[in-house]
């Protein structure tokens, strides 16, 4: 069994995108026959993955034969000799969660396991077990929660507890078998501690996680943190400092259409009408994501270059050498503030070009936030390049300038194409 789980940074569609590349390439390498289940199942009743496993080895191996519903997802109808068939999926992140009863008899336990597990009409994403621990004489409700975000533990805590005071026992305790995300114990603590206006941004890790890395925290607009994190880069924009300035408003444009770009990529994928686009609006999904990576690093990038060329200019010419030394650290440091708009305009205009590629494949839905992504990354290439003719205006090296005005100029050309020109 292979799963693909969202930890950070990917979406559950990137791990389906990944679990179907995995399974055909299974296939093609070992001839191995591929189940899909879970977000990557090609057919509904193949979600649950026990009813992929029904019958086990032996009773698939006989199915196959006759039964084209068991047919796998990839491959020929008949397991391969010694590896048999394997399953892979895409789900997002699974909790063990037991809890334990004052009590040994373990027909209440499964008593309560019917109640909360939805296959029996309880709780949605939770399947339970009665389950007895002899050493310890008590009765244990054994719980897989498939997704904790919809079906949280409190949750299913209260339900066990409820249902345990009407078969007259209570709960001695709980347990975490392996490891839990910790968005799943913040949600607890949020319900248990009735906490008002809780954001996880006042966890001290996740603070200074993002102070380190810079990596937003999960948000909401409905709680406005989203508007909080826009508001700390647009306050240090507004400060009367050089940096950061009009080279990484630029960047910051571009990656905003990147990401803009992910969203179209992203829910057009899900929809049935786009199906048969799948596989390229997985890939522009993934070149997107680095795009919008590559863009994110150069807002900070483009300071850090012109915060170079201000050091440079600060150093000291006293006699000749150190006047010979300033001028070549102000040379290297204005190509290197010239060199990094250009990398931000190329990499822009390149994801203009894509942008409005994606357009024949989108929903078309999603058009008019298409449209914004491409303006957006017309917006960043145009500023970004207004960066670089700026600096180039301090370079004496001729040649060096003139080639980088002969990009530029290629550059322009390709963004004379109208976002409008690529509706769909």
């Amino acid at each position: 069994m292979v799963p693909f789980i969202p930890v950070e940074g990917v979406t559950l569609e990137d791990c389906v995108a990944l679990a179907r590349r995995v399974g055909n390439e299974i296939w093609q390498r070992y001839r191995i026959p591929v189940y899909f289940y879970e977000a990557a199942a090609t057919r509904p009743d193949r979600t649950n993955l026990e009813n992929i496993r029904r019958g086990q080895f032996e009773g698939l191996r006989e199915e196959l034969k006759n039964n084209r519903d068991r047919h796998p997802d990839v491959g020929e109808p008949k397991l391969h000799p010694t590896a048999g068939a394997t399953v892979v999926g895409a789900r997002k992140f699974l909790i063990a969660y037991n809890i334990n009863l004052n009590t040994p008899d373990l027909s209440i336990a499964k008593k309560i396991a019917k109640a909360i597990r939805f296959s029996s009409g309880g709780l949605r994403y939770v399947k339970a077990m009665g389950v007895e621990l002899k050493a310890r004489n008590l009765a244990q409700v054994s719980i897989n929660l498939t997704d904790f975000e919809q079906t949280p533990m409190h949750r299913v805590y209260e339900m066990v507890k409820r249902e345990a005071e009407r078969h007259g026992v209570t709960t001695v305790g709980s347990e975490i078998v392996g490891l839990v995300p910790k968005k799943a114990l913040e949600m607890t603590a949020d319900f248990f501690l009735q906490l008002e206006n809780f954001s996880p941004a006042q966890v001290l890790e996740n603070r200074l996680a993002t102070a380190l890395t810079g990596a937003p925290l999960e948000s909401s607009s409905k709680d406005g943190r989203l508007a909080g994190l826009a508001r700390q880069f647009l306050e240090a924009v507004a400060e009367p400092t050089a940096t950061p300035g009009g080279g990484s408003a630029s960047a910051f444009a571009g990656a905003l259409a990147a990401s803009l770009g992910q969203m179209v990529a992203g829910l057009s994928r899900k929809k049935k009408t786009q199906a048969q686009y799948f596989d390229q609006l997985s890939e522009a999904l993934e070149w997107l994501h680095k795009t919008a990576t590559d863009l994110a690093r150069a807002i900070d990038g483009d300071a850090a270059a012109y915060d170079a060329v201000l050091a440079a200019h600060k150093m000291p010419q006293g006699n000749a050498e150190e006047s010979q030394r300033r001028n070549e650290a102000i040379l290297a440091a204005t190509r290197l503030a010239a060199e990094v708009p250009l990398h931000v305009a190329e990499t822009s205009v390149a994801l203009f070009e894509r942008l409005g590629q994606l357009a024949s494949i989108s929903a078309a839905s999603m058009r008019s936030d298409l449209q914004v992504a491409r303006l957006m990354a017309a917006a960043g290439a145009r500023g970004a390049l207004e960066n670089v003719e700026i600096n180039l205006n301090g370079i004496t090296d001729a040649a060096y300038v003139q080639a980088m005005r002969d990009k530029i100029r290629a550059l322009r050309e390709h963004l004379t194409d109208s976002p409008r020109s690529a509706k769909a």
